[in-house]
């Protein structure tokens, strides 16, 4: 968290970290961007690493864009329905999950990773960028849990076959948790996995001569989607954040 002064005003912290706070990148990443010149804070290129701002008073901008924080972080769980995509600005004109989410309310709002457009469930939002990269980060291995539905009857040792690991074309996955739940015409499972790669869990399922017929995200982490509905969107608890920065190192 960040630090602050007596009457509750956040008070002078390093660049890195204020941009990672805000969203704009990792603390490495914004690092990044303060030795390529990009960064200005009152009009001035700023790219010592050492350097601090006063969010009350600085005006920091990357790339002429103002950057903003909020007086205190937002974090969100959202069901995702299907046929939305990921993203907070769709040039094709596709509905997007900005339209779900209170943005105007909470500027620097910005999804937790992302779900392919046909998959649902529990999308995590937050303005605090360094929570939301280290959640993203490979390193920390967050579970994220989800139920599949597939075409075929699946067995045990299809399944053994991605709790071991299985061959993609960019390269091994780690193991991962799959219980069967039912088995038939189309078979019905659950499945953790502890990384984040594009289509990871329909590409593993089609790896093992199943292809993926329906995909829902029940938990991220500690955060469960439980009975929110279709489209909805509720606040983590405190208890939620307190495990999510525990999963990566934040406390």
């Amino acid at each position: 968290m960040n630090a602050t002064s007596e009457s509750g005003r956040v008070v002078p912290m390093r660049l890195q970290k204020f941009l990672a706070r805000a969203g704009v990148a990792s603390r490495r990443g914004s690092e990044d961007l303060m030795t390529a010149g990009r960064v200005t804070v009152n009009g001035a290129v700023v790219t010592e690493l050492g350097a601090k701002v006063d969010p009350a008073v600085d005006e920091v901008r990357v790339d002429g864009m103002s950057v903003t924080l909020a007086d205190e972080p937002v974090y969100l769980a959202l069901n995702k329905p299907p046929g939305v995509v990921t993203t907070m600005d769709d040039p094709h004109g596709r509905p997007t999950v900005a339209g779900l989410v209170p943005t105007s309310e909470h500027p620097g709002l910005f999804p937790v990773g992302r779900l392919d457009q046909d998959t649902t469930g529990l999308l995590l939002f937050t303005t605090d960028g360094e929570l939301g990269h280290r959640l993203l980060h490979p390193r920390h291995k967050v579970p994220k849990t989800y139920q599949v539905t597939v075409d075929g009857r699946l067995t045990e040792p299809e399944l053994d076959r991605l709790r071991e690991g299985i061959q993609l074309d960019d390269g091994p996955t780690a193991p991962a948790k799959a219980v069967l739940v039912s088995a038939g015409p189309t078979s019905k499972a659950t499945i953790t996995i502890r990384e984040g790669r594009k289509r990871q869990v329909r590409r593993m399922f089609s790896a093992i001569g199943h292809p993926v017929l329906s995909l829902h995200r029940v938990s991220f982490g500690p955060v469960e989607i439980d009975a929110l509905e279709e489209g909805s969107v509720r606040p983590l608890t405190a208890e939620e954040v307190r495990d999510l920065r525990n999963a990566t190192g934040l406390d």
